[in-house]
């Protein structure tokens, strides 16, 4: 949620007029992320965000658009993107696609303890079933073939002990993408970055889960990994939560239970996760973009979390 692109007052108030969403009372650009530009836009009759998409293009926006219109419609939490009088939930502002949604109540648990993961273990099984009834098919555009293309471009910038892991860890993936074991996961759409800082909390309470542009159709289990690799391990060594992660197993499963491959593919999953974020976070701090307010992430950060994985797997 980085700011890319500058939006005046003048474009906010026409935007809200063909939205029929009131006069602005403020604009303010969010800090923090780094794909498109991001405003708080509140007006007379709410609060909301305002997305300016940046690496996206108009053709692929409505799959991720009408997927939370989708789980919205479906009783997940999430952003439900704002119309205009035609019907269409895309809009152009400044020349660029963009979307507005409602904000959602509460805020950022950034130091969750074992209530919230499970919040999010239930509420993240719920969304996965919600979404088989998606129409829409995009697969996850950081994904296997996405791994490929930008490890020989990142390669240059590390050492020579980090390329070696790097290496070695993709091969894997690619042998783990090509079995049969993987071949029996489930899957659809997933949300594929559901990190601490894109979901909502009030108190104790799950209120929502939002930033679904980098989701795609891919598994569920990647969609779990993801989350265990955030929530449920010590930001500041990648060292594994077992009790975090426990709850949120147990939730999840309480709601969507892992079939026998899932289980097996575990441990390869949570080894991909990290690596999909290192890659990507390896690219965002060596080949960065300008924009305003925009801090890349630490790329090494991901590096531990993937030696974690390796010197200790975790077993559902």
């Amino acid at each position: 949620m980085a700011v890319f692109t500058e939006v005046s007052n003048t474009e906010a108030r026409e935007l809200l007029r063909r939205l029929q969403l009131g006069e602005l009372v403020e604009l303010r650009g969010i800090e923090g992320g780094i794909e498109n530009t991001n405003y708080f836009l509140t007006s007379d009759q709410g609060e909301f965000v305002l997305t300016l998409f940046e690496r996206l293009t108009a053709a692929q926006l409505p799959f991720y658009l009408y997927l939370m219109k989708h789980l919205a419609h479906g009783g997940v939490p999430v952003p439900d993107p704002r119309a205009d009088k035609n019907g269409d939930i895309l809009h152009t502002v400044c020349g660029k696609p963009a979307a507005v949604v409602n904000k959602l109540r509460g805020k950022s648990q950034l130091a969750p303890q074992g209530v919230h993961c499970a919040a999010v273990g239930t509420m993240l099984a719920r969304m996965h079933l919600a979404g088989r009834g998606f129409d829409r098919h995009q697969p996850n555009l950081r994904g296997l073939p996405w791994w490929n293309e930008t490890v020989p471009v990142v390669l240059p910038h590390i050492d020579s002990a980090q390329a070696a892991l790097l290496r070695s860890e993709l091969a894997y993936q690619n042998h783990v993408a090509a079995s049969a074991t993987y071949a029996a996961l489930p899957r659809g759409p997933v949300h594929a970055d559901l990190f601490r800082d894109n979901v909502m909390f009030d108190g104790e309470e799950l209120t929502g889960f939002f930033d679904f542009y980098f989701a795609g159709v891919d598994t569920w289990l990647f969609d779990l990994a993801v989350c265990l690799n955030d929530w449920c391990i010590d930001l500041a060594t990648g060292a594994h939560d077992a009790e975090r992660a426990t709850r949120m197993l147990d939730a999840y499963q309480a709601v969507r239970p892992l079939n026998a491959a899932e289980r097996e593919l575990l441990p390869a999953m949570l080894r991909a996760g990290a690596l999909r974020f290192w890659i990507s976070r390896l690219w965002d701090f060596y080949l960065p973009r300008e924009a305003s307010m925009l801090t890349p992430h630490d790329p090494t950060h991901f590096e531990r979390v993937l030696r974690a994985r390796l010197a200790h797997p975790v077993h559902a």
